[in-house]
């Protein structure tokens, strides 16, 4: 809890992949992705509860092994490539007979996020009593320097101009990396969304936001981890 509001923790992690297969079983740095999820919203200070949706029997015994929840079974309509995050997200809510004030998502794909993360997330979205408080890290990459390809060749500016003022003259650009969602329940059912224009943001560095989806992914985070000498297995 926060103060004497409720938090639910929801782990999303389906059977299939693409980029890697089985890919939430995949080792990483001597444990499944799944598992590091897992431990750091284990860890959070504030989670009631901590559940894991999924429609894959393997995936759903490794999160009981590391005492994660799994009360119900994710339907194969919202395991597919085309779901949406929100759909999941209102299946478990509307799964489970007890209610939440807060909901954190937390995807398995962010496996460098630490508790304290998700933890500070939910500290701003209370303290400001907003709706909704998301993750975000310095952007490697300016949208002053980013172009559409029209039809006949041409470059348009995304932003509708280009800057071309050194890096460090320009103000600083963030950008979600996906580790923590951080939502009021009663502001997501009512929005139908995780995020709104008044989205408030907790900064993580961009090596803990790292996103993984490949196999370069995967390599990129065990250097990361190895270089930060975290503990395998």
């Amino acid at each position: 809890m926060i103060g004497d509001r409720r938090v639910l923790g929801l782990i999303p992690a389906r059977g299939g992949s693409k980029g890697v297969p089985r890919k939430n079983l995949h080792p990483l740095a001597g444990k499944p992705l799944l598992r590091w999820t897992a431990e750091a919203a284990l860890a959070s200070r504030y989670i009631d509860r901590v559940i894991l949706s999924t429609d894959d029997d393997e995936i759903a015994q490794l999160g009981s092994s590391l005492g994660v929840e799994v009360p119900f079974r994710r339907p194969a309509s919202l395991a597919s490539d085309a779901a949406l995050a929100v759909d999941v997200v209102r299946h478990a809510i509307a799964s489970l007979e007890e209610r939440f004030d807060y909901l954190l998502y937390l995807e398995p794909t962010s496996p460098l996020r630490l508790p304290q993360d998700i933890d500070a997330c939910l500290e701003r979205l209370a303290a400001r009593d907003g709706d909704f408080c998301v993750s975000v890290s310095l952007s490697p990459e300016r949208p002053e320097w980013m172009f559409f390809l029209t039809g006949d060749g041409r470059l348009e500016p995304v932003i509708g101009r280009f800057d071309a003022r050194p890096r460090q003259d320009l103000p600083a650009c963030y950008v979600f990396n996906g580790a923590v969602y951080a939502a009021r329940v009663d502001a997501f059912l009512r929005d139908g969304s995780l995020t709104n224009e008044s989205t408030l943001a907790h900064v993580m560095p961009i090596e803990r936001g790292i996103d993984v989806n490949t196999q370069a992914d995967f390599d990129v985070a065990e250097a990361i981890l190895v270089r930060l000498g975290a503990n395998p297995g």
